[in-house]
């Protein structure tokens, strides 16, 4: 169920009870899912050995765009990124950027993997509307590569968690979506603006930064910003509670490389007074959901 809904950022409205619920990881699921990620994180721009990618997914992220590649067993097989303004809230805003890059991440990983890349999948935030979903698909398409699968970020980054009850959180540059899974189906599917671009906003201002000094500053320097950033992390844990409508949703699992913060998944589950589930690597959740889709 796609559900359209407001993009426009409200004030933090409620504070839950300060208790801390982070979760770490207590099941097989769980297990495979870091141990996926941990593999991953080791093929940057490198093949995995002895893995022929075969199956490949197309992130359009605001601030990377990433290419991943999956083996015949679904084991992860080379990643590649660039970093490209292309994308706003979802929207492509450069469509002839956003050619580029791909085109740019196509040519090199048919150069390291020596083989030509046909198609892929790609993703949406939530709340987009289909007519700039279908940019997303000719993206692809004018950099060659036929769009196999167009699906939204929530659910591609669930192709890889495979929640069965809890919620999964998109928290992208631009957005954070927000999807409730009940016995493995998918029951409410909501975005609401705010994310890693509003961070690099208060630290920009907080420093007197240009914003692009502030992403660097809060990806390279997260531990020496990260109380700066509090009331923004807060802030996307109110969007997590309003779009769950103000009810427990189960274990919130957070994916997506805009929270890749020291203890930002404890402001939350402190914020919220749920049970929270973080990952090492989560940017590559969706990424490499998108290819598992």
């Amino acid at each position: 169920m796609l559900m359209t809904v407001n993009r426009t950022p409200r004030p933090a409205t409620r504070r839950a009870p300060r208790t801390t619920n982070k979760v770490r990881a207590s099941n097989p699921a769980e297990g495979r899912v870091e141990g996926f990620l941990a593999d991953a994180s080791r093929h940057l721009r490198v093949c995995a050995e002895g893995r022929t990618p075969v199956r490949f997914g197309v992130d359009l992220g605001t601030a990377t765009i990433v290419l991943t590649a999956l083996d015949d067993e679904g084991r992860p097989a080379y990643w590649d990124f660039v970093r490209a303004t292309v994308v706003r809230d979802g929207v492509v805003v450069d469509f002839q950027g956003a050619v580029d890059a791909v085109r740019t991440l196509k040519s090199r990983a048919e150069a390291t993997l020596g083989i030509t890349i046909d198609e892929a999948a790609t993703a949406h935030p939530p709340a987009v509307p289909a007519s700039d979903c279908r940019a997303c698909h000719f993206v692809l398409q004018q950099a060659g590569i036929e769009c196999r699968a167009l699906v939204d970020e929530v659910t591609a980054a669930n192709a890889l968690l495979q929640v069965r009850d809890g919620a999964v959180i998109d928290v992208g540059g631009g957005s954070t979506g927000v999807g409730v899974f009940r016995s493995g189906e998918l029951v409410s599917l909501s975005d609401q603006a705010g994310g890693g671009h509003q961070l690099d906003l208060i630290l920009a201002g907080a420093l007197k930064l240009s914003i692009e000094d502030a992403e660097v500053r809060k990806r390279e320097h997260g531990a020496d910003v990260a109380s700066l950033l509090r009331p923004g992390i807060e802030r996307i844990a109110e969007s997590i509670r309003r779009q769950c409508g103000g009810t427990p949703p189960g274990t919130v699992h957070l994916a997506g490389g805009a929270l890749r913060l020291p203890q930002a998944d404890t402001v939350i589950a402190r914020y919220l007074g749920w049970p929270v589930r973080a990952y090492d690597h989560a940017e590559l959740i969706t990424p490499f959901g998108i290819a598992v889709s």
